[in-house]
C-alpha cells in the first residue's frame, strides 16, 4: 500500500486486513504463509512492512515452507529488514513445529510402506547440508517408537556403527527398524557403502530377532527403498 509516495505500515491497513485481527477473527488457519509469519517477524523496517518482509522470507525459498527451516539464523539476517531477532523468532516458531510434528508422529504413526516412512522422516532430513544415518524404531505393530540419530557426517559420508545400531533398537525394545540416510548432493543412487552396511546390519538384526523393513535414501524430493527394490 502507498500514500503520497510513501509506504504504510500494517496498523494502517483496514483490522481485516491485518494479520494478528485476522487471526483473533477468523483464526490461523484464515491466514496465508507470508501473514503467519508477518505476525512472527512483529514488526517491519524502516522500508518494508512486516508483511513485505515475510514475502522476501519465503522468496528466498521459493515460497517452499519444508525449505525454510533449513536458513540458519546467519542466512535469514542476510536478508534485508530481517535483524537477530526477528531471525531468531523465526528459528524457534519454526523449531517448535518440528517437535510438535516429532511428538504427534512419534505417538500414533504406524509405517506400512516407503512413503510412510519417508513422510515420516522428511522433516527431519530436508535440507540437510550434511549426511545424516537415522533408524526408526517400530513395536510389533510397525507403530513408531521413536526416532534416533545414529551417525552425522560430511557431505559425501558418514560412519555408521550397527553395535550402536542394534543397542538403540535393543534398549527400545524393538521389534522392527527402517534405516535412513540422506544424500546432500541429491543422488539416491547406493553406493557400495551404502549395500555394505545395509547387508551387515540385515545380519546382525536376525540375531537379535529385529525385522529391517527397509533403508531408505533419502533426498528433498525422492528416495530410494532398499525394500521397494528387493535389496534387503
Amino acid at each position: 500500500m502507498a500514500h503520497d509516495g510513501k509506504k504504510l505500515g500494517i496498523k494502517s491497513w483496514s483490522a481485516e486486513d491485518r494479520p494478528r485481527e485476522k487471526l483473533l477473527d477468523k483464526g490461523p488457519q484464515s491466514l496465508t504463509n507470508a501473514e503467519l509469519l508477518a505476525i512472527l517477524i512483529g514488526s517491519g523496517s524502516k522500508e518494508f512492512n512486516a508483511l513485505d518482509l515475510a514475502k522476501a522470507v519465503l522468496n528466498r525459498v521459493d515460497n517452499q515452507i519444508q525449505h525454510l527451516g533449513a536458513l540458519s539464523v546467519k542466512q535469514l539476517t542476510a536478508i534485508k529488514g530481517i535483524g537477530n531477532a526477528k531471525a531468531v523468532s523465526i528459528a524457534a516458531a519454526l523449531e517448535l513445529g518440528r517437535r510438535r510434528k516429532d511428538e504427534q508422529g512419534e505417538s500414533k504413526l504406524k509405517i506400512r510402506n516407503s512413503q510412510d516412512a519417508y513422510e515420516f522422516i522428511f522433516p527431519f532430513l530436508a535440507d540437510a547440508k550434511q549426511e545424516r544415518f537415522m533408524v526408526i524404531l517400530l513395536n510389533r505393530s510397525n507403530q513408531v517408537i521413536k526416532k534416533v540419530d545414529i551417525s552425522l557426517g560430511g557431505v559425501s559420508g558418514t560412519l555408521v556403527d550397527p553395535k550402536i545400531v542394534f543397542h538403540t533398537a535393543l534398549e527400545e525394545l524393538s521389534s522392527a527398524i527402517v534405516l535412513c540416510h540422506n544424500h546432500p548432493s541429491g543422488n539416491i543412487k547406493p553406493s557400495q557403502a551404502d549395500l555394505d552396511i545395509t547387508s551387515k546390519i540385515c545380519n546382525g538384526a536376525k540375531l537379535f530377532d529385529i525385522a529391517v523393513l527397509d533403508h531408505l535414501i533419502f533426498t528433498n524430493d525422492k528416495f530410494f527403498s532398499f525394500a521397494d527394490e528387493g535389496l534387503l
